[in-house]
């Protein structure tokens, strides 16, 4: 079959790719609208684009804000050092707690009797070295769990926190009773 001359572009793509005349223009008007989005899409980036600029720009300080910036934050730093001066005077120094905590651990006779832990309450417990509130209560919990009572001293070493230097000292302040 031959193409006549006398036929439109639009009617021998049609023919060519066996398209009727609606799909070809159904096609185009797809692809008109495809064009029209990339070219508003392209618009509306431009667009964003320049409004990012120019809040770019506005952001940017002159010489003189940021002169008066930097006063302000040096005068800022100096009230600061001046508070922190205030409040160190008013407050004891750390040094000066802990020599506190030392006299009072040297007024503290050391604890030299013996506690029978199968009935050793809690202020009992913390009276020997080592042992402080957290411990007294494991020591505790550990001799509930076993029916109120141990038999020997190498059972202490399944509570968390006892090894064999601390077992050392519970033997020597503890009797099993």
């Amino acid at each position: 079959m031959t193409i006549p001359h006398e036929m439109n572009p639009l009617e021998r793509l049609s023919e060519k790719l066996s398209l009727t005349r609606a799909e070809i223009l159904t096609i185009s008007t797809l692809l008109a609208f495809l064009v029209l989005g990339v070219v508003l899409r392209t618009i509306q980036s431009s667009e964003l684009e320049a409004t990012a600029l120019q809040r770019a720009e506005a952001a940017i300080f002159s010489d003189a804000e940021t002169d008066s910036l930097i006063q302000l934050a040096v005068r800022d730093q100096a009230r600061v050092a001046q508070i922190v001066t205030e409040s160190l005077e008013k407050t004891p120094s750390r040094l000066n707690r802990n020599e506190e905590k030392l006299a009072r651990k040297a007024t503290k006779k050391p604890f030299t009797g013996t506690v029978v832990f199968n009935r050793a309450g809690s202020e009992e417990l913390q009276q020997i070295k080592g042992i402080g509130p957290v411990m007294a209560e494991r020591l505790i919990a550990f001799r509930t769990e076993n029916g109120g009572r141990i038999t020997t001293f190498n059972e202490l070493l399944k509570v968390k926190g006892v090894g064999l230097k601390k077992l050392e000292i519970l033997k020597r302040h503890l009797s099993l009773e």
